[in-house]
Order: structure tokens, then sequence, then C-alpha cells
């Protein structure tokens, strides 16, 4: 079971790694254009994490009913949930995109971006939406692919994306080899370029080397019930972090463009430690879901152990890097003095508390995976209205920005030690209900 778990983490682990690395080379690049792109990009950093975590949601519910299917060796399911999964996708995505685009500008004005830098960023996310569709069908398709069995070529979906994604960057966003100097339109184009590259691949492994995709609209309503059962409540759950996120993009706004930079920085860098986690915690779906389906409690139980374990783990060791390296980090990216403050403040305090986000996160792919997607849903409504908005306001009112970063990570590790107890508990509870 290690090995098992270690080898459905570590791809995705890799994957994840390459996307929020080409992320935080992007906040490299903006660096050099200046502040004021570097805080558009934090503006739209939570808008762009609410998009991509509501479509998720619809992965989430795909990938639990089909890790199941594919559990219990029912192939004509499994092909006919993965078809009519990714046509939910791109309607889904579709109408987002269009309604981004429409509503962009009073959105980023309602989260404090005023002057050039609500310009900036409206200008920036118009064409980013355009290749949303894109985007959330690769993501989503990778989710299919490790339910599916096939735990390495999501890793290469996401690497290639991610390697294009720096690569193409400097052309577009500093006008190399005589193409025009774009900045930050630059980069939302070079991510167009890029995730269309991702989807490209995707669509040959479906279509091409494993042939599951079935244009059949036969029981499309029972396959849409079965997947939004428990993708719209975890729709809802993934939308949380986004949310907050955004608050504390509208907390820090008050405190000046340099502060909201400073996080912009340090949350990428953040994410880039995080996704160790995150690859851990997404293997907990695919491992519940096609043991459970297979009735082997056992190697349940065995890979939630050790996903917890790596969690807690990698998060003492995250946080050691960044105690030592994260000034270092920052000032890579940009070395004023009011930036590389708070980003560095970020980064001595929110690290510790990574592993027990990934706990929570464990927890609640352990929960969809048995299609029960309300506790989720509960424990992410807990932990922004009775945790972190709160802790959040009332410190900021005495230690300002340390303040809303030290809420972070409180919350975080008193929801992961709460949504792990209660996971044990409801399995143990499914398990004497299915002896």
């Amino acid at each position: 079971m290690p090995r098992h778990v270690l080898r459905l983490s570590g791809f995705m682990i890799l994957g994840f790694l390459a996307m929020t690395i080409a992320q935080l080379v992007e906040a490299v690049y903006l660096g050099m254009v200046g502040t004021r792109e570097l805080a558009a990009v934090a503006f739209a950093f939570p808008v762009v994490m609410a998009f991509g975590a509501a479509t998720r949601g619809i992965g989430v519910g795909a990938g639990a009913v089909l890790a199941r299917a594919a559990g219990a060796g029912d192939r004509a399911r499994m092909s006919r949930l993965t078809s009519h999964a990714l046509a939910l996708v791109l309607a889904f995505n579709l109408a987002c995109a269009a309604a981004l685009i429409a509503g962009s500008r009073p959105l980023f004005a309602l989260l404090g971006a005023e002057g050039e830098i609500l310009d900036l960023v409206t200008s920036y996310i118009a064409i980013w939406a355009m290749g949303f569709p894109a985007f959330g069908l690769s993501m989503v398709g990778t989710g299919l692919m490790r339910s599916l069995g096939d735990p390495a070529f999501p890793g290469v979906v996401m690497t290639t994306g991610s390697v294009l994604q720096i690569l193409i960057g400097p052309f577009l966003i500093f006008g190399w080899l005589g193409l025009p100097a774009m900045g930050l339109e630059g980069a939302a184009w070079t991510f167009v370029a890029a995730r269309g590259a991702s989807f490209v691949l995707a669509l040959y492994w479906f279509l091409i080397r494993e042939r599951v995709l079935r244009l059949s609209s036969k029981d499309f309503l029972d396959s849409a019930r079965a997947i939004l059962h428990v993708g719209i409540p975890a729709m809802a759950t993934n939308l949380i972090g986004p949310l907050s996120t955004a608050i504390v993009t509208r907390l820090l706004a008050g405190l000046g463009v340099a502060v909201v930079a400073g996080f912009g920085i340090a949350s990428r860098i953040e994410a880039v430690v995080s996704m160790v986690v995150i690859g851990i915690a997404s293997s907990a779906g695919p491992l519940v879901g096609q043991n459970w389906g297979a009735r082997l409690y056992d190697r349940v139980w065995a890979a939630l152990r050790l996903c917890y374990r790596y969690c807690l783990i990698w998060s003492a060791i995250a946080a050691c890097i960044m105690w030592v390296g994260g000034a270092f980090f920052v000032s890579l990216v940009n070395d004023e003095e009011a930036v590389v403050a708070t980003a560095t403040a970020f980064l001595y305090i929110v690290p510790i508390s990574i592993g027990f986000m990934g706990m929570l996160n464990v927890s609640n792919g352990a929960f969809n995976a048995l299609s029960k997607p309300w506790p989720p849903l509960v424990l992410s409504i807990l932990r922004l209205t009775v945790f972190y908005i709160p802790l959040a306001l009332v410190a900021r009112h005495y230690f300002g920005y340390v303040g809303v970063f030290a809420a972070i990570a409180v919350t975080d590790i008193a929801l992961g030690l709460w949504g792990r107890e209660w996971n044990r508990r409801t399995l143990r509870r499914e398990q004497a209900a299915a002896a």
C-alpha cells in the first residue's frame, strides 16, 4: 500500500508542482514588468481559483462514481460516465467564460481593485477566460484518468502545459524575437496557448489511446444526476477556498498595493510547496473509491493513514524550507522592501499549517468517494464563517497583515483535525453497515 499511495500521489505531485511552478515563474516574469502587474494578478488569483474550483467540483463528482464503477469492473458504465462528465464540464465552462468576460470589471471593483490596476486585471481576465474551457476539460480529464486507473498520463498532461507556459511566456510578455511586448496580456495569451496544448493531449488519451468516449446521450440524465449529487456540494466546498483568498485580498487592499503584491507572490510560493499535500490528497478519492467498491476495507484504512502521515511530514519540511529561504525566494520575484516584508511574513506563518490543510483535503476526498458530499461542505462553510472571518477581522485590527496570515494557519490546523476525526467515525459506521 505505501508504494501504491506514493506511486499514485507521485505523478500528481509532479503535475501539480509543474503547474504551480509555471505560475510562480509567471510571477517572476511579471515582477520584471512592474509591481502594478503583480498586484493585478493578485486580484485575479482568487477569481481564477474560484472558476477552477467550481469546475473541479464536477470532476470530483464524476471521479467518485467513476472510481466505484472501476472498482466493480463495470466497463460500459465507466465509458458512459466519462463521456457525460466531459460534456457537463464543457457546457459549464463555456457559460463561466462568457459570464466572466461580461462581468469582470464590477467583480474586481468589488474586490478592491481601482484605477490602473482595475484596467490591467480586467484586460488580463478577458483573455484568460478564452482559454478556460480547454483548461477545465484538461483539468477534469486528468482526474478521470486517475479514476480509470492511469496515474501517469495526467502528470504528462499537466507538465506539458506548464513547460510550454514557462517557455512561451518571455516571447509574449517581453517581446522576444521581434514579437510585440504585451506585458500582462502576454501572460494571459501564454496561458491560453499552453493549456490548449494540454487539452489536445487529454483528448488524445480519451479518443485514441483508451477510446473511452462515446458520443451518445443515452442515460445522460442518470449520469448527470449521479455526478452532480456529489459534484454540486463539492463545487460549493471547493469555492470556499477561493472565497477565503478573495476575503484576504479585500482585507489587505486597504493596506496598499505593495501589501497586495506581497501576498500575491507569497501565495504563489506557498502554492508550490502545497502541491505536495494536494497531490497526496488527490490520491485519496480514487484509492478509497476503488477499494471501497471492491470491499477491501483494510486497504482503505491503510491508504488514509499513509496520506495523513505524509501530509504532516511534508508540512514540517515545507515550513523549514520557508523559514530558511522565504525572503530569498521572494526577492527573486520583487525586491521592493514592503513587498518582501509582507510576503516573508506570510511564508513564516502559513506553511506550518499546510499538512493540516492536506488532512482536511484527504478527509474530503474520502467523503466524496463514498458519495457523501455534505460533510466537506459543512466543514468548508464552518471554516470560513465560524473560524476564518471572525479570527481575521479581529487579528487584522490588532496585528495588521500578520494577524490575517496567522488566522489562516490557526483555521487550517483546527479544521484539519476536525475533518480527520469526522471522516474516521463516518467510515467506521459505513463499514459496519456494509458488513
